[in-house]
């Protein structure tokens, strides 16, 4: 199984400080705006104007509003990766299992707290209800280099395949759960736990 390369929608990478800092604003315009008016009501246009940058700042960067809901997906990526790192840099190398909740547990915070995240999370609900299986094996990649270290072993074909099955499971259930209950039924949650648990057991011990 091979790795998924990374994928930018940025048409142009921000070089100054300055550009970086428009392209944040715009990122987190299109959060918002996610959350109040949803995707099939969000514009270019309205991006930048929540954002306070003219609209050709915003064509700078992206070509429509998909590939802003891409980069902001990615975004959503790289700082989910950065939380679960700093949550792993104090645990006991080798547990897996605390591990693991660390993984669940980032991205349902992630999900209750972060604009625009229930929409976009790392790319798979743009448009609304169509699923794609991509961004589901760039997590998979990125937990297989993240986790590799911690559980002593490097990230191969079978560390990749077995953590694709266990994030595809995953997705599926803590979907399941927030369409129970807006903040994720906790007993379908804790489900999902013992679920991955018991699977990676057999991998893992």
């Amino acid at each position: 199984m091979k790795p998924v390369p990374h994928a930018t929608s940025l048409r142009r990478a921000p070089v100054q400080r300055r550009s970086a800092e428009r392209l944040t604003r715009i990122l987190d315009a299109c959060a918002g705006l996610l959350d109040e008016v949803g995707y099939d009501d969000l514009s270019t246009r309205a991006v930048a104007l929540r954002a306070g940058v003219p609209i050709g700042s915003v064509y700078r960067f992206f070509g429509n509003k998909r590939q802003m809901a891409d980069a902001l997906a990615q975004r959503n990526l790289e700082r989910y990766s950065e939380r679960v790192v700093e949550r792993m840099s104090g645990m006991r190398p080798g547990d897996w299992r605390a591990a693991v909740d660390v993984v669940l547990d980032e991205y349902l915070a992630m999900k209750r707290t972060v604009p625009g995240f229930a929409l976009v999370d790392f790319g798979n609900q743009i448009p609304v209800g169509v699923r794609h299986a991509e961004p589901n094996h760039r997590v998979a990649e990125r937990l297989s280099v993240l986790l590799s270290g911690h559980l002593g072993r490097a990230p191969d074909d079978d560390l990749r395949r077995t953590f694709l099955i266990a994030v595809e499971a995953a997705d599926t259930l803590v979907h399941l759960a927030f369409r129970v209950h807006p903040q994720g039924d906790e007993a379908i949650i804790a489900e999902t736990r013992e679920l991955l648990r018991a699977y990676l057991a057999r991998v893992l011990d």
